[in-house]
């Protein structure tokens, strides 16, 4: 779960939305073909630098595309078009949200699992039943 919230995971995404819009409008005709897979071929990131480039710009995305476009080259005058800074951080929180999702929809499947194991195994195990906080009739752990 930590590693979807990274900045790491985060800029990830990023660039998988910047790339893939590339390709789209590639498709398009919008932009060269071989611009796009310059985009997708050379697109990287270094995250200490985008780091230090925000201490200068003041805005994530901006560090984020300078930074992306050092490794891309001249293709990267493609990148961003079109889009907005939200458009990317809106994306990108829905990605990391539906990642996080299935992280506990798995973990929830497993405990279910687990519960209905031990619900199983204990079933004619007595105990005793309490209502309204005080004893009551026994009953079964499982």
């Amino acid at each position: 779960m930590r590693a979807i919230w990274s900045d790491t995971r985060k800029f990830q995404i990023w660039l998988e939305i910047e790339t893939i819009a590339c390709e789209a409008m590639a498709r398009l005709g919008l932009i060269p073909k071989e611009d796009a897979a310059a985009v997708r071929k050379k697109g990287k990131f270094e995250v200490d630098e985008i780091a230090e480039i925000e201490k200068r710009t003041n805005h994530d995305v901006i560090a984020f595309l300078e930074n992306v476009a050092s490794y891309v080259g001249p293709a990267a005058r493609w990148i961003h078009q079109g889009l907005t800074s939200s458009d990317i951080l809106d994306t990108t929180l829905a990605v990391q949200m539906t990642e996080s999702a299935q992280i506990l929809s798995d973990d929830l499947a497993a405990l279910r699992k687990t519960i209905c194991k031990q619900a199983r195994r204990y079933k004619k195990t007595p105990m005793i039943g309490r209502s309204h906080g005080i004893h009551a009739e026994p009953i079964t752990f499982g």
